[in-house]
């Protein structure tokens, strides 16, 4: 038995340089050593020191396309743990922000997993405890009576989901917005029926979601939804 080596991670995130080049890769698509130089500020020597010690902590990994290795993160592990270490910094001007409109759409709305997070995903919560279709419990949401049946009008069927392995709610810390958003079988089946919907597409590449004009229709006409969330 041997206890699992928390510094060497930490070490390795916690130089400026290389949370900057994380922290770029958050946006989804994988990118050559030259750009995430200059995401980071330093010259390409150092960006490949930085990327060998990434790459080395399991952190990053990389494929040859043509003269170039285009690095990404390595799992999914690495974006929750990224997002977790969001949560908990303090804010600056250069808080889990990279640059252009990739990150923008990021904290505007994007996928957490299965389930819908950003600025979208925490109007979608908030609606649903505005409307009393959920109340706050703990670390988890309760489906109220009210809501088992807008749900199932909807197309949800919450018993259906209570007969899973996977629990039915969960209140997700959102990095961005610093607030918890709906995740759980209820959560992923929400962002599937928006999907299904057309209501939401995917932007390629990343993990950002856009909210189509049939959504915005439907969510501002149908739930009645004060539609803040900008393209």
């Amino acid at each position: 038995m041997t206890d699992p080596d928390i510094a060497s991670v930490a070490t390795a995130v916690g130089e400026p340089s290389r949370a900057a080049m994380l922290v770029a890769l958050l946006e989804g698509p994988p990118l050559a050593a030259w750009e995430l130089a200059r995401r980071a500020g330093v010259s390409a020597q150092t960006a490949s020191s930085h990327l060998a010690r990434l790459v080395e902590a399991r952190l990053l990994t990389f494929r040859t396309q043509g003269r170039q290795r285009l690095f990404q993160l390595a799992g999914p592990e690495v974006v929750t743990l990224l997002e977790a270490l969001a949560v908990l910094a303090p804010r600056t001007p250069a808080h889990l922000v990279t640059d252009g409109r990739g990150a923008t759409a990021l904290r505007e709305a994007r996928t957490c997993y299965d389930h819908l997070a950003g600025r979208l995903g925490i109007r979608v919560t908030d609606f649903l405890l505005e409307r009393a279709f959920l109340q706050r419990q703990g670390d988890a949401f309760q489906v109220t009576r009210a809501g088992d049946g807008w749900l199932r009008d909807f197309g949800i069927s919450v018993e259906g989901l209570r007969s899973g392995r996977r629990p039915l709610t969960r209140a997700c810390l959102d990095w961005s917005e610093r607030r918890p958003h709906l995740a759980g079988a209820l959560g992923a089946a929400l962002t599937g029926q928006f999907f299904d919907r057309g209501w939401l597409t995917r932007l390629r590449g990343t993990r950002a979601v856009r909210l189509t004009e049939r959504g915005r229709a439907a969510l501002s006409g149908e739930w009645g939804m004060a539609m803040d969330v900008r393209d």
